[in-house]
């Protein structure tokens, strides 16, 4: 089984800079109490840690073979 993350945005990235703006897009994100579900990988680690303070994180377990 392969690890998901579930990446919910929790706040409105008004005001924030422009490259955490683009690492929300780049992550399928943009609107608050929106989620999307990503591999695990250090890429996307790297984005959800840019974006920390907008996101809330949760590993769920990929059932899928």
């Amino acid at each position: 089984m392969t690890k998901k993350l579930r990446i919910t945005q929790t706040v409105s990235q008004i005001d924030c800079l422009e490259n955490q703006k683009r690492t929300i897009e780049a992550l399928g994100l943009g609107r608050p109490n929106y989620s999307v579900i990503k591999s695990d990988s250090p890429t996307i680690r790297g984005m959800i840690t840019r974006v920390r303070h907008l996101v809330k994180v949760e590993e769920i377990e990929d059932s899928s073979k």
